[in-house]
């Protein structure tokens, strides 16, 4: 099959298209695969880490100066589709036709009691409320959430991801953000007050939640 037809013509899309399908590459490599020189190849890399879409590693090749590679970051792997978001859609509207509604909750409790056992595990040893937050955030960005933790002036805590790599399946069924919020409550104690005040599914820039100590002033207000 001839892919000249499909192939990126910019030069950069070109080397994206490169180090998805071939793994790390040289500049030199890059260079002989575009039909360019190594330079021209190293010049469009270095804009492209700018960019946040590709990094370099050094790896050691005998004696001299290691050799330097370069790969797609997570960013630059976003630039290419993603066919799983549709097959998960496609998978929990099956269930749903084939085995109905209650079917397709099941599969989400599933998911929430296993995620609900591997952050208690986690957390074992974090005392506090703040070191929960911390390990829970932690935990979040390891699946791809980019998540942190901050402290706020007024005691509470905000837990914010800025990714939600189930976007498609949350915006199919917002069952899985009920289940997330209610692990995080789980996890977290009941000591603590968890309200999400941002939503990426609603149209929000990043899912923000606000962790309050039980009964703290104006947790019931939030």
């Amino acid at each position: 099959m001839d892919n000249s037809a499909w192939s990126p013509r910019a030069p950069s899309e070109r080397i994206l298209m490169a180090l998805k399908m071939q793994g790390a590459l040289t500049s030199a490599q890059l260079g002989h695969r575009l039909e360019t020189t190594g330079e021209a190849a190293r010049q469009q890399l270095q804009k492209l880490a700018e960019d946040g879409l590709v990094a370099e590693e050094r790896r050691a090749s005998g004696r001299g100066r290691p050799a330097v590679w370069w790969h797609l970051t997570d960013k630059g792997h976003a630039r290419f589709p993603d066919s799983h978001a549709a097959l998960t859609v496609d998978i929990l509207r099956s269930i749903s036709e084939v085995l109905g509604d209650a079917a397709r909750d099941k599969v989400i409790a599933a998911r929430e009691a296993t995620t609900r056992r591997l952050y208690e595990a986690e957390m074992t040893g974090c005392a506090s409320l703040a070191a929960r937050v911390a390990k829970l955030a932690e935990l979040r960005s390891a699946e791809g959430y980019m998540a942190h933790a901050e402290a706020c002036e007024d005691g509470s805590l905000l837990l914010i991801e800025n990714h939600c790599p189930i976007c498609a399946a949350a915006s199919h069924c917002q069952g899985f953000c009920r289940a997330e919020q209610a692990v995080f409550e789980a996890v977290l104690g009941e000591e603590a007050a968890v309200k999400r005040v941002e939503h990426i599914v609603s149209g929000g820039r990043r899912c923000t939640y606000v962790i309050s100590p039980a009964g703290a002033p104006g947790e019931a207000g939030r």
